[in-house]
């Protein structure tokens, strides 16, 4: 594998110029795809000043915010490594009211927000229309390889002791669920950017594996 070592600046600032060097002719989606460990929303969050600063408006979606009900998410309880990987989102919804509205010959009318997970009720929120070139950060954990139609696809890696080690003890349970998608999906072998990111502090982009 070879690594070009980065700064946390200069990776923000290299994927806000790589997002909106692309013509503005529609709006753009980008999956930040990473562990909760890899903090993929902290990355997404940095990114909203400099896209903005660059002319294009930027739109959050948090995959929290797109989890199935409770009744679903949890039928095998509420520790069960294989319901969430493949049980706990609603990629149907995300697909639904954000992807394909923000696709080509969409309406452009997303939900940011289908479903408030501490309720267990929808977000009940009002969809908004998105600012001619908005760029959409959807961030969250196994978001590749399943079918969402993403146009630029970001992947945090960490390696399994890394992964574990930045695991908290009560969410321990999911690291099953996060080698299963790196042996079944491997995303690190087909994103268009790959950021190994076993050190917060020390980021490396991946230029060859």
């Amino acid at each position: 594998m070879r690594v070009r070592p980065i700064s946390t600046d200069v990776l923000v600032d290299e994927l806000a110029d790589l997002l909106t060097c692309r013509i503005v002719d529609s709006h753009l989606r980008v999956a930040l795809d990473g562990a909760p460990a890899a903090d993929p929303g902290a990355l997404a969050d940095a990114l909203v000043g400099p896209l903005r600063a660059r002319g294009r408006p930027a739109v959050r979606i948090d995959t929290t915010d797109f989890l199935r009900p409770a009744s679903l998410r949890l039928e095998f309880g509420r520790h069960d490594p294989d319901s969430y990987y493949q049980g706990w989102f609603d990629e149907a919804g995300l697909a639904r009211e954000a992807l394909d509205p923000a696709g080509p010959g969409g309406t452009g009318r997303v939900l940011t927000k289908l479903w408030n997970a501490t309720t267990d009720r929808a977000a009940r929120q009002a969809y908004a229309d998105l600012p001619p070139g908005a760029i959409l950060l959807v961030n969250g954990p196994f978001l590749l390889g399943g079918g969402l139609a993403f146009d630029v696809t970001v992947h945090l890696e960490m390696s399994a002791a890394a992964l574990a080690r930045r695991t908290p003890a009560d969410e321990a349970w999911t690291l099953p669920a996060f080698a299963r998608y790196a042996a079944e999906v491997d995303p690190a072998s087909f994103a268009d950017v790959v950021v190994r990111v076993d050190d917060p502090r020390r980021p490396a982009m991946v230029l060859e594996r």
